[in-house]
């Protein structure tokens, strides 16, 4: 067998890799929309659970108090956004490889490549680790004020959380554990979604939302440790998440997926390293994180961030949806190109863009419906309400963008990743222009808000991703 990186692109003969006789397009586009959200639905629950872990974190900081909903939206956005942004990426490696090994019925595969993921996102997140610990300097260093980066990374610990850290540095710190939590989630994700085991990963996720809510609610606003109580809380139920899933695939063996540690993990690790940083390094994961930056740098930026940070918030639950189909597309085009059926693969490429279109267009009519209430479920400040509200239009048009481009993402190949991480850099370096200058805009409509102008040129990014993967795209099917 050839290096055990290589996708398993392979026709297993005529009993695996005959077409089935075509159906009419309605029933085959049921088919495949009930085998679709087999893996969808609960992949769309996990990942707004997960999601909601940190949401619900910045909702009870706001509730607090403006300068913590700054704090928690910068923390969560630009330090460990960076780091969530990397290890998904990374991980995602693992979307074909362990897809096309199930597919093609080779289980004991499955085990070896995570453990070969859990290597190199270790190794990675200890590479991260100086971010967290110089947060502060590198907050003010990129041009956000000191008051937000010094309350993102800060916080007066209690006599009893006494540690020898002083000044800046220290929330920061005390989301470490977060890293590691994550080094180790997105491998185990890919490889039980591979097996379709989604299930699983939902009631586990759905169990601890439910006890992060209670306990975020006690620590934070309770007993008023502020951020201290959400860093406790969201260290906690990341690994929460991360033990009870391994101790499922070890209790269960994943029907002989898991076979225990092995050497082989280590073997390879070159090329799986080249593979993971092809998914990890696309810099649109990381357009958020630098939105919320400049926005930090307006002249008082307290309330620009604050209604930003609400913006994305809603954008991100929405987002989450567009990721659960990203999932399931990636493991229903992995398992068919595994089993030799490229017509079924590319078929489920239109029926996930159709549904997830679909919902984007419900969720931006939602978001257009509910625009004078939904901010204050984050913040008890009228200012930040109001700059939300003026938002919304934009936010609705933001979010039926975000519910077809992750999707479109998740059936690019390990070859196409090049062009649109060269499309993507001349794309990033323009938008964080514009963002910068701003000017254009200003001189056109001088009536705009700052995070009107933020939110238009997120939008035109958006776009500017759809025509590169439809360029990948097309330039497939001239192939």
């Amino acid at each position: 067998m050839g290096p055990v990186t290589t996708p398993l692109l392979l026709n297993n003969g005529q009993e695996h890799g005959e077409e089935e006789k075509p159906l009419s397009f309605l029933k085959q586009f049921r088919v495949e929309s009930k085998k679709l959200w087999h893996l969808a639905g609960p992949a769309i629950l996990t990942a707004l659970c997960q999601y909601s872990l940190g949401a619900l974190t910045q909702t009870f900081a706001g509730l607090v108090s403006e300068i913590n909903l700054a704090a928690v939206s910068v923390e969560n956005s630009v330090i460990a956004g960076l780091a969530f942004g990397v290890m998904l990426g990374m991980g995602s490696a693992l979307e074909t490889l362990c897809g096309q090994a199930y597919g093609a019925g080779q289980m004991r595969m499955l085990g070896v490549y995570m453990q070969r993921s859990w290597v190199i996102l270790l190794t990675t997140a200890c590479f991260l680790v100086p971010i967290y610990v110089f947060s502060p300097p590198i907050l003010e260093a990129i041009g956000e004020t000191t008051e937000i980066s010094e309350a993102a990374a800060s916080e007066n610990f209690r006599p009893f959380l006494r540690l020898n850290f002083s000044g800046a540095g220290k929330f920061a710190i005390w989301m470490l554990p977060q890293l590691f939590a994550y080094a180790l989630n997105f491998p185990i994700q890919k490889f039980l979604q591979a097996q379709r085991k989604v299930l699983v990963m939902t009631w586990i996720s759905a169990v601890v939302l439910v006890i992060h809510a209670f306990f975020s609610w006690l620590l934070i606003l309770k007993l008023g440790w502020g951020l201290t109580g959400a860093a406790i809380t969201l260290n906690t139920s990341w690994w929460l998440i991360v033990i009870a899933q391994l101790m499922y695939i070890f209790i269960t063996k994943s029907d002989g997926a898991w076979s225990g540690f092995t050497w082989l993990a280590f073997a390879d690790l070159w090329g799986f390293v080249k593979l993971s940083l092809a998914s990890a390094v696309i810099l649109e994961f990381w357009y958020l994180m630098i939105l919320v930056v400049i926005t930090g740098r307006l002249p008082n930026p307290l309330i620009p961030v604050d209604a930003i940070s609400i913006c994305m918030n809603i954008q991100g639950w929405d987002a989450m949806i567009a990721l659960g189909f990203n999932a399931a597309i990636s493991v229903r085009v992995s398992n068919e190109l595994g089993a030799g059926n490229a017509r079924t693969a590319k078929f489920a490429v239109l029926v996930v863009s159709v549904t997830s279109v679909s919902i984007g267009v419900v969720a931006m009519a939602i978001v257009f419906a509910t625009r004078d209430y939904f901010p204050y479920l984050f913040t008890t400040s009228d200012a930040v309400a109001e700059e939300t509200t003026k938002l919304a239009t934009l936010l609705g048009f933001t979010v039926l963008l975000n519910s077809l481009q992750p999707v479109l993402s998740g059936n690019l190949g390990r070859d196409d990743w090049r062009y649109l991480l060269a499309d993507d850099y001349l794309n990033m370096r323009h938008f964080y222009q514009k963002l910068e200058q701003r000017s254009p805009l200003r001189k056109q409509k001088p009536e705009l808000r700052d995070g009107e102008v933020q939110l238009r040129i997120n939008d035109f990014y958006r776009i500017q991703v759809l025509k590169s993967e439809e360029n990948i795209f097309s330039r497939r099917e001239e192939q």
